[in-house]
């Protein structure tokens, strides 16, 4: 495709995802179908889309210098933001546009090189009120955590341990031309170089690898889940850390994966045909409280609880998150994270181990949560998330801990870990 084509293309992209009346990955996958693209072309579209949302109030700034154009509107908007974050090398997309267009262009590469002019608001790019909350809570750290969340994600894969192990898998990549390197921690996790499509490949059709941050595993690896046990993952989505949990049950015992979306559930299907796993039951529920949870009540080994959040420690991945979510979302979210927390433990035996997850960067979804809920449940004891790893030998687990909580910073490591948040409490009896 011609580039001016694919500006005009770009163009029509933005418009759309700036609307933000649904997630960005859904309204890019509704134009790739509607339209005649290669592989490159889509992957320049996705770059350009993506890395205007992490800098949107930066671009949005630049974009009020751009000359007068005879389009209005968000088309106008459109094609100023699509110049500014076109993926496209420069010198590629001179020819499709005016001369005062490119000499703007240049003005402005030239500035954001400089930062001369740029406020705050231009270098961290988030919404005042999620720049407000961050900097309350993470003081000096602030800066270098908004500098991380303006990066693209890694891409990680888990090795699913019934069917490879990681020295093999990492060979079969090799073989595809694919390289990856271990994960830091995770033992079963390797992390890509570069966005590779994985999906054609054979080991990932035969199920021996599965998508999955680092992160979600070393939190499928607090459960301690074992042989035989009873496990429930309380809301299980499209079942990536059940899948996680039911290879180290060694495919035995009964693992419950419950959610409230039956389509999401639905999205386990082909994973968990992948997998070689017959020890997974998915079950719709209506609710936390739903009857065929109260039937099981003290009977669950490990309980994991993964529960619905902000997402904000997900913003390389998908950063539309911090622009389409509003004020009021916090304060909903903590009330149901409390109600399904409560929930979820009465299903642990005695003896037994819940763990709380987000994957939000705020203490109001994480700490905080945790801590209302050992107030008020004496039964529980707090466990302290380093020792659990350890007993699960992954080296230098100390470092990722402090005190009974797990943190994953993005800007605190290189390996570029996106999960944050985690506790692990156990009954006693």
């Amino acid at each position: 495709m011609h580039p001016e084509q694919l500006l005009h293309a770009c163009t029509d992209l933005v418009a759309q995802v700036l609307r933000f009346e649904h997630p960005a990955d859904r309204v890019l996958s509704h134009f790739f179908r509607e339209h005649r693209l290669g592989q490159r072309e889509r992957a320049t579209l996705a770059e350009t889309v993506y890395q205007l949302l992490r800098r949107k109030r930066l671009y949005e700034f630049m974009a009020r210098s751009a000359p007068p154009t005879h389009a209005k509107g968000m088309a106008t908007l459109a094609r100023r933001l699509s110049l500014l974050g076109f993926a496209a090398p420069r010198e590629l997309i001179k020819s499709s546009v005016q001369l005062q267009e490119w000499d703007w262009l240049m003005a402005c590469d030239a500035q954001m090189q400089s930062g001369q002019g740029l406020l705050e608001p231009h270098r961290h790019n988030l919404p005042d009120a999620l720049a407000q909350l961050l900097k309350a809570q993470m003081g000096e750290q602030f800066w270098p955590l908004a500098q991380s969340l303006l990066e693209s994600a890694p891409l990680d894969v888990r090795v699913n341990i019934l069917k490879s192990n990681r020295t093999d898998a990492g060979k079969e990549l090799a073989a595809h031309a694919i390289k990856s390197e271990a994960t830091t921690f995770s033992p079963w996790g390797l992390r890509m170089q570069g966005k590779p499509a994985l999906n054609e490949l054979p080991a990932f059709k035969q199920g021996l690898l599965e998508v999955q941050d680092e992160g979600s595993q070393l939190l499928a690896l607090i459960t301690g889940a074992k042989r035989g046990e009873m496990v429930a993952d309380f809301c299980a989505g499209a079942g990536g850390k059940t899948l996680a949990l039911g290879a180290m049950m060694k495919n035995t015992g009964r693992l419950y994966a419950f959610d409230t979306s039956q389509k999401r559930l639905d999205g386990m299907k082909p994973r968990l045909a992948r997998s070689g796993l017959s020890n997974i039951h998915p079950v719709a529920i209506a609710h936390e409280r739903d009857d065929r949870i109260k039937r099981l009540a003290g009977k669950m080994d490990r309980v994991l609880v993964d529960a619905p959040c902000s997402g904000l420690g997900t913003l390389r991945r998908n950063p539309d998150l911090k622009w389409r979510q509003k004020e009021t979302d916090l304060a909903e979210l903590v009330i149901l994270q409390a109600k399904i927390l409560q929930s979820a433990a009465r299903l642990v035996k005695s003896g037994g181990r819940l763990v709380y997850a987000t994957c939000s960067l705020l203490q109001e979804e994480n700490e905080q949560i945790a801590q209302a809920f050992s107030a008020a449940n004496a039964d529980f004891e707090l466990l302290e998330v380093n020792e659990l790893l350890a007993a699960q030998k992954i080296e230098k687990a100390q470092t990722l801990c402090s005190g009974s909580y797990l943190r994953l910073w993005p800007q605190v490591r290189s390996d570029g870990v996106v999960f944050c948040g985690g506790l692990a409490a156990e009954i006693v009896g």
